[in-house]
């Protein structure tokens, strides 16, 4: 009631109220002023730019697949090449290896006071060329012999020898270190014999029945130094041997890049000091009557070159049990190789090897298991190599 009645009043505060409406305008076009302001023209054009790049893809929407494709098969492309960039990485990482072993070798030839093989410097000179195999036929100083009644069975001798490793690319050489006195009329004799034959590969390795397993692990870090070679073969001198036959075993494999092929076997671990093929070291392999992994029996076995060249540079530190075919076996044990039993590398002797030659299933390999090899070799040999043996026309004809 009494602010009707205060017209004075009441015309102050309209006033007012009109003053404020005015200043809260005038506060709001400045307020506006400064928070929007206009932008530049390079900005308006950026969503121009945009909306037209949109257009341009939703009215080329139909070949995005393409342009992906493209896109993947270069992808694929570089997969590809990467692919075969690591394989010829590895196989120069895989020569390098070879190349770095026979140089170690020869350095350890020259500080030992050894020969170098003749061979060696030749091949050294003309290039490294390729062999299928190279063949070692284990021998001792008191196994003359036995060595010439190999030569005169299935040995090929001379010219013949020199076309074998020419036309075949299979080397095939006795294996000999030297004796503890170096120089000694053991060695001398062996130097003669090889004159006359030069059919030897010298070991810088003392002989020893007991050494067996250290003279193998030379072997194959010589032979792999001397030879380029797919497989390097070890036998023993009071085998039969048919190259040719072994030759076709072999290079089926040869794709193949760590192979192990023998007659696999897993004997019994003897413990007992008077029995032959005693271990000393059968602790290693658990409790009594337990057998040895699988591993090829040692009168003939071969392995890759790879293995070869993983023996070279590791010989210093490979453990040598008494066996070697045990020994071996266990060098390759915990790496990725394929082990291959092939039952023709061990064959017996007549009639086992004559009855499965007739059956048009020739053994690469014979010898008497009761005697770890031909039973009077010497002897028999070539009663063996008569019955059994493969013919010189199949060496002559094959292709490996």
């Amino acid at each position: 009631m009494s602010w009707r009645r205060g017209g004075g009043a009441d015309g102050v505060a309209r006033r007012w109220v009109l003053l404020l409406c005015v200043g809260s305008f005038c506060l709001g076009l400045l307020f506006t002023n400064r928070m929007w302001t206009l932008p530049e023209a390079s900005e308006v054009a950026i969503p121009n730019e945009r909306r037209g790049n949109e257009s341009e893809l939703i009215a080329g929407d139909c070949s995005i697949p393409q342009v992906q494709g493209k896109h993947d098969y270069s992808n694929m492309l570089r997969t590809s090449h990467t692919h075969q960039d690591a394989q010829t990485l590895d196989k120069t990482i895989a020569n390098l290896e070879t190349e770095l072993s026979a140089a170690r070798s020869l350095q350890d030839s020259f500080l030992n006071g050894s020969p170098v093989s003749e061979e060696y410097k030749a091949s050294e000179s003309t290039g490294r060329r390729k062999y299928l195999m190279v063949i070692g036929i284990n021998t001792a100083f008191s196994s003359r012999k036995r060595r010439d009644s190999i030569r005169n069975t299935w040995m090929p001798q001379g010219e013949m020898r020199k076309k074998l490793e020419e036309e075949k690319g299979i080397i095939i050489r006795f294996v000999i270190g030297h004796s503890a006195i170096s120089g000694g009329i053991v060695d001398r004799a062996i130097e003669a014999e090889d004159k006359k034959h030069g059919d030897f590969m010298r070991l810088d390795h003392v002989e020893g029945y007991l050494e067996l397993s250290g003279k193998t692990r030379t072997y194959f870090a010589t032979a792999v130094a001397l030879w380029d070679a797919n497989f390097y073969v070890k036998v023993d001198d009071d085998v039969h041997v048919n190259i040719a036959t072994l030759g076709n075993i072999l290079s089926k494999h040869i794709l193949k890049p760590r192979v192990y092929i023998g007659c696999m076997k897993s004997g019994p671990v003897l413990s007992e000091k008077d029995v032959r093929y005693y271990e000393p070291e059968h602790w290693k392999f658990g409790e009594v009557g337990n057998k040895y992994f699988r591993h090829a029996t040692g009168q003939l076995y071969a392995i890759s070159k790879d293995l070869a060249t993983y023996i070279s540079i590791n010989k210093h530190v490979l453990h040598k049990y008494i066996n070697e075919d045990v020994s071996l076996g266990s060098w390759l044990i915990g790496l990725d190789v394929e082990h291959i039993d092939d039952r023709r590398l061990c064959c017996g002797t007549p009639p086992d090897c004559e009855w499965k030659a007739q059956a048009g299933n020739t053994c690469a390999a014979s010898f008497d298991w009761k005697c770890s090899g031909i039973c009077n070799s010497v002897q028999n040999i070539w009663g063996v190599h008569k019955k059994c043996s493969e013919g010189e026309k199949a060496l002559l004809t094959a292709s490996f």
